[in-house]
């Protein structure tokens, strides 16, 4: 695969604006059925491979479920929750999740392992032509709100891995519109570095 560049991902940061359209009160009455499998603070799903909602940005939680619900990113178990909904209904949804307080959590990994993610994290691994990831999740995990890159700081590293691993395998594909930086940067990564960055984002904050 090749490299797909910053070109794009430029282009779109300048042209897009922050989506703020959505309104948390009605959000959150639509998200009695959300809560079953991420809790009800957005934070404490059933299963750690399931995404921590809260404290995400609403413009990617936003185009998130767009592609969901239209089946471009492929989750069986969300599509059939997102039938029937307006523009407006997912909208709402995301500025509640938005909304809420992020969770804190704490990496397992030692010293040494924590050291290397970081590494990587802040310096991508130049050898393999891995970028760093600071570029669009910033320094302290919390992406780019404006631009629509997600909040990494606290996530699971079961559900991080598990993305990871699907756009280096190309199973998933929802970074076309940002140049397909993800697949690039992933494809570079061994499961080892995967896992190593996962724990490092879990505690980050």
């Amino acid at each position: 695969m090749q490299f797909r560049g910053w070109l794009g991902m430029s282009s779109l940061i300048v042209a897009s604006a922050v989506y703020g359209a959505g309104d948390p009160e009605a959000g959150q009455a639509q998200s009695l059925t959300c809560a079953a499998c991420h809790g009800e603070d957005g934070a404490t799903g059933i299963d750690p491979t399931y995404p921590n909602l809260a404290g995400q940005n609403e413009r990617y939680l936003f185009r998130q479920l767009q592609l969901i619900q239209s089946n471009e990113r492929n989750i069986l178990l969300m599509t059939g929750q997102l039938l029937g909904k307006s523009e407006q209904d997912l909208a709402d949804l995301a500025a509640y999740y938005a909304s809420l307080p992020g969770k804190v959590s704490q990496a397992s990994g030692d010293d040494q392992a924590i050291t290397k993610a970081q590494g990587i994290y802040r310096g991508g691994i130049l050898a393999k032509g891995v970028a760093a990831c600071t570029a669009c999740h910033s320094p302290v995990g919390g992406g780019n709100a404006p631009a629509g890159f997600p909040s990494l700081s606290g996530q699971s590293a079961a559900y991080t891995v598990a993305q990871l691993t699907d756009y280096r395998e190309g199973r998933r594909a929802t970074d076309e519109e940002y140049g397909g930086v993800m697949r690039d940067v992933a494809e570079r990564l061994t499961d080892g570095e995967i896992a190593g960055l996962a724990d490092y984002l879990q505690g980050l904050h």
